[in-house]
């Protein structure tokens, strides 16, 4: 008889691991930072209608990078989470960390049990009545939540972006200067981002009810002008 092939419960973890990483590391960086008056999303994405930043309730907005059917399915299960609690109980009891506690314990369950890992980095992100009261939580592959503060860098060269954020970034700075910061730390010292290449949201206190708007192609570039 034929002994079965052993591999160590270390080793298939950090296989996994290596896996969703190379993954995630393939797709283009996206950035969430708390400015003046919200929480700015910029992304790096030339495609106009596979978006990686969205709505999913009143004051909370997704986010997310690596393979985009996995992500996207993941955002379409939040929206329903959001929307069946929300009509259960009140829209107020809808909150990120309710909603991060999902999305980490699905991720978790696949990582741990499945043969192949989601390649997958998401955000979800929460408008507060006050900026201290703002919420940033990064979900891994595996399912580890991070509260980030300030700031959170997802996908690609994450690392050096968030260097190069957290050199300049100021939470008290209007949208023009937010999304500068922005788009400098993605593109870097060596190339050049335009308008058509961003993929931009926020979640704007100064709105009523639902606080997400999308910034077009056409606000983004007044955006962009205005801040030379």
């Amino acid at each position: 008889m034929t002994m079965p092939y052993y591999v160590a419960p270390e080793q298939v973890m950090k296989d996994r691991a290596e896996y969703a990483q190379k993954g995630i590391a393939r797709g283009r960086s996206l950035i969430a930072t708390v400015y003046k008056d919200g929480i700015l999303l910029v992304a790096e994405n030339p495609s106009h209608t596979l978006h990686k930043i969205s709505e999913i309730y009143d004051r909370v907005a997704f986010a997310g990078v690596g393979k985009y059917n996995e992500f996207d399915q993941l955002r379409v299960a939040g929206i329903r989470h959001a929307d069946t609690k929300g009509y259960a109980y009140s829209r107020e009891d809808v909150d990120a960390r309710s909603l991060a506690n999902v999305y980490a314990q699905y991720l978790g369950q696949v990582f741990t049990h499945e043969m192949k890992p989601l390649e997958v980095e998401i955000l979800v992100a929460e408008l507060g009545d006050t900026k201290q009261t703002d919420r940033l939580y990064h979900i891994s592959y595996d399912g580890t939540v991070i509260d980030q503060e300030h700031f959170a860098v997802l996908g690609g060269d994450s690392e050096a972006i968030a260097e190069r954020i957290s050199a300049t970034l100021s939470t008290d700075a209007p949208i023009k200067q937010a999304l500068s910061i922005c788009i400098e730390a993605l593109q870097g010292p060596d190339r050049q981002l335009n308008s058509r290449e961003l993929e931009v949201g926020a979640l704007d206190r100064n709105l009523q009810r639902r606080f997400f708007r999308r910034i077009d192609e056409s606000e983004l570039e007044k955006l962009l002008k205005s801040k030379k």
